[in-house]
């Protein structure tokens, strides 16, 4: 194997890391683990990024014919002589993936399914030549991969559902060996189909194809799925009962999907960047999968590659931005009542919430209901556990400070979406910015600070704090799409938070948040309009013309400002 440099950012194939010079983190005893605890159909539950199809691409080329076993060397499976000896490159293995299994119809849908496993059939082309099989079974072979008119292999609509448990079969009496069968992101089609509103065509088709494949299939030795929900059996896993579901709540394998603090830590110091594990594990660690507390390593893996080309970098939000967060968005619609909003500002301070976890849902149940949406958080790694009781109660937090962002950009959303219900309220306030009228500005942000989640003082710094109120704030301004509004412009001596021009009135608008950390919003605000003064934040609107130049200094803690004013014409 080559000494690793690269990092494989996005790369989920076992081989290429091992082969190319990237660097991999062993996970490698999972295989172990599985042969111990073993289930002849398991499920991973696990969020997205976690490690899981790299994990299945390396279980595919341990136990396939013709394994090569230099990509083991070296790695904690290869101290196991007897397991190896015993099954690696032992067993014709089935490998797909349904992560690109979707579509805006149903007929897409399945055509991308018929896809995926023709690609994988056609591995196996000798089958249709194979001596093992009689001829009416090399000619249902061949029927599963005709060519269609486009010249691409495909299954036909007739074989679809049988497809799987055929292929297995055709296998095992090719080699006189029962199959290992492994499907990677086996719920993809079921949300893709739920979001384009033909779930439950989908459902009969899964339900055919993984019941026939893994409840009935006399060829099948051993079966892992992955997923990121465990989906309700009433929905696809109907009668399967020799179904192993290792959730993120279960404690076995519980290290093998997301990387501990000392394999974050050997990662930097190969890399020579032990300086910034605090910054790595403020921003990525935190999950606790079973009783281990994990990062996630999509984060890891991206941040560190920054810093080998910046090692200044500021930290990045990877994870939340590697899809969408819809889940998070409804479950916000979905906040309004006094205590759900309580229980986000308790979760924002850092604090944990109770809450009864249904581990099995279908994707029709999913957002019908806050209680729902809780355990699909948690489910998904917005939130994570601290505490496991009876009966499916846990306690949950958010895991880290890019969570933690993540749902402080879902609250100024949030937030801008209500507030924009009432127009009126404000115009009202934009409009007492624009006269210089201190205190209105300050009973109308009041109001809404009392109508909206605040941030308490026992999770973050104080610059991330001013920086809730400073987003509520351009918030609430945007409404006005006729002001040119400046967020942290380089102004005078210093970077001002908020710098209004209203162009067409000569009117030019400096605001300054402060939080106070000993909570004196009074001498806060004063601080923050002396700040304005010192600094020369007015430069820029001076240079521009501005005649008429109003000064707020803003401070905040909780759901209470203090807000100091000034008018200034310039001639």
């Amino acid at each position: 194997m080559l000494m690793p440099d690269k990092l494989p950012i996005g790369i989920e194939n076992f081989k290429k890391i091992r082969t190319n010079g990237f660097y991999y983190v062993d996970k490698t005893e999972l295989i172990k683990e599985l042969l111990i605890n073993w289930g002849e159909v398991n499920l991973f539950t696990r969020p997205r990024r976690f490690g899981k199809s790299l994990n299945m691409s390396m279980l595919k080329y341990f136990f396939e014919y013709g394994c090569d076993r230099r990509l083991f060397e070296g790695l904690a499976i290869s101290r196991e002589e007897s397991l190896c000896g015993e099954y690696m490159g032992k067993y014709p293995v089935i490998s797909i993936s349904l992560k690109g299994a979707g579509g805006e119809s149903f007929a897409a849908a399945k055509a991308m399914m018929r896809t995926v496993i023709a690609e994988e059939a056609m591995r196996f082309l000798f089958l249709k030549e194979s001596d093992n099989l009689e001829e009416n079974e090399r000619r249902q072979y061949r029927a599963l991969i005709h060519v269609d008119d486009t010249g691409c292999f495909d299954i036909p609509d007739s074989l679809l559902e049988n497809s799987l448990k055929s292929l297995s079969g055709f296998l095992e009496k090719h080699y006189g060996q029962k199959v290992i069968l492994l499907i990677d992101e086996y719920d993809v089609p079921l949300d893709k189909a739920y979001q384009a509103g033909y779930y439950d065509q989908m459902v009969g088709l899964l339900r055919g194809m993984l019941g026939g494949v893994l409840k009935t299939n006399n060829s099948l030795q051993l079966a892992v799925l992955t997923g990121c929900l465990r989906i309700s059996k009433e929905s696809i896993f109907t009668g399967l009962n020799n179904l192993k579901v290792y959730s993120i709540a279960d404690v076995r394998f519980d290290e093998y999907f997301g990387f501990t603090n000392a394999e974050v830590r050997d990662m930097l110091e190969y890399y020579g960047l032990s300086e910034h594990f605090g910054t790595v594990k403020e921003w990525y660690d935190g999950y606790l999968f079973g009783k281990i507390e994990v990062y996630c390593p999509w984060d890891v893996i991206n941040f560190v590659d920054l810093l080998r080309a910046d090692p200044e970098a500021w930290p990045q939000a990877y994870w939340v931005n590697s899809s969408g967060n819809s889940i998070l968005h409804k479950f916000f619609q979905k906040s309004g009542g006094l205590t759900a909003k309580r229980e986000i500002e308790q979760l924002i301070a850092g604090e944990t919430v109770t809450k009864e976890i249904h581990m099995e849902l279908t994707y029709q149940e999913l957002d019908k209901s806050l209680a729902n949406l809780w355990s699909v958080l948690f489910m998904t790694g917005y939130l994570t556990q601290t505490e496991q009781r009876d009966n499916g109660i846990f306690l949950l937090r958010i895991p880290n400070l890019e969570i933690r962002n993540i749902f402080t950009k879902q609250i100024y959303r949030w937030f801008e979406e209500s507030a924009a219900k009432d127009g009126e309220r404000l115009n009202a306030f934009c409009n007492a910015l624009k006269s210089g009228d201190a205190a209105q500005v300050e009973n109308r942000f009041n109001d809404y600070l009392g109508r909206t989640i605040s941030i308490r003082d026992n999770f973050v710094k104080k610059r991330l704090k001013e920086n809730f109120y400073h987003g509520i704030l351009l918030g609430l301004i945007s409404f006005k799409e006729n002001w040119d509004v400046a967020s942290n412009k380089e102004s005078g001596e210093g970077y001002s938070d908020i710098l209004i021009e209203i162009a067409e009135e000569e009117t030019g608008i400096i605001i300054e948040v402060k939080y106070p950390d000993n909570k004196d919003i009074e001498a806060g605000s004063a601080a923050a309009l002396a700040q304005i003064e010192t600094l020369h934040y007015d430069e820029p609107l001076r240079m521009n013309g501005i005649k008429n130049i109003l000064k707020y200094g803003i401070a905040c803690y909780g759901k209470h400002c203090k807000v100091a004013g000034q008018c200034i014409k310039t001639l």
